[in-house]
């Protein structure tokens, strides 16, 4: 079986604490958890499936690779290096917060050999799509936009309002991801409420197309699957996830590239 032609960046599923941070950090386990993409590793990675997985084990709560190496704190207290989690709880202990110098280790060590990644995929491989891949909570947290709106839907995906791929593109694979997961066409929005970040934006088209893929964690970190105790989670749960994310990207290569 020949590989999908795609990419896949799983940029947030990390939890991860750097060593650089120790003795900075008054960050919990529990607001580390919910401050990443829980599990997103497990839900996405197709292994050589598809042409090449990037992703990381660094929690996106002290290094946040889908943000611009301008994207700081004061100005943005969820930027690239943290001060705050997007449930506004504090990483650092006060007057131990990353200075200068030490955001500058950090970008290097971590940030930099990502994009690096994704831009060596981009160069060597012959690729119809690329997906940053994520989890969303299924209500807005402290820094979303959409904080204010009533709950989200199952999926959102994005292409940062027509520039980063087609149209024809997103409706397929909102359309796939619809049949694959057995999920309601109307319960996977289209740029809303994200209209894709930082990566998503910065490789659109360039030249490859890339969409954003949000999947809300009530399809798995809720009933029976999921012990909200311990963080624990139904491995069969997530095992069944990932052979519906396999199954829907099939559909959508089958659909879109193969008779072209």
């Amino acid at each position: 079986m020949s590989k999908l032609p795609i990419l896949l960046s799983i940029p947030h599923g990390g939890t991860r604490k750097p060593a650089e941070l120790e003795g900075h950090l008054s960050i919990t386990d529990k607001d580390l958890f919910d401050d990443s993409d829980p599990f997103a590793v497990e839900l996405y990675d197709l292994g050589d499936k598809v042409e090449r997985v990037i992703k990381t084990d660094i929690a996106r709560a002290f290094v946040d690779l889908n943000r611009s190496l301008q994207d700081m704190p004061p100005d943005n207290p969820d930027g690239l290096i943290k001060s705050k989690t997007c449930y506004d709880k504090p990483i650092y202990v006060h007057g131990l917060e990353p200075d200068d110098s030490l955001r500058t280790m950090l970008v290097e060590m971590y940030y930099r050999p990502y994009h690096h990644a994704i831009q060596k995929g981009i160069d060597e491989l012959d690729l119809k799509l690329c997906l940053d891949c994520h989890s969303m909570a299924s209500f807005a947290p402290y820094f979303s936009p959409d904080k204010s709106k009533s709950k989200r839907p199952l999926f959102c995906i994005s292409n940062n309002d027509g520039k980063t791929s087609s149209q024809e593109m997103m409706e397929l694979l909102a359309d796939s991801i619809s049949k694959s997961y057995s999920v309601d066409r109307k319960e996977i929005s289209l740029n809303d409420p994200f209209h894709g970040g930082h990566i998503t934006r910065t490789y659109g088209n360039n030249p490859a197309p890339w969409i954003q893929v949000e999947m809300n964690r009530d399809l798995y970190l809720s009933g029976e699957w999921f012990d909200q105790n311990t963080l624990k989670i139904n491995e069969e749960k997530l095992k069944g996830l990932n052979r519906m994310f396999e199954n829907a990207l099939t559909q959508f290569c089958d659909e879109c590239f193969k008779e072209r």
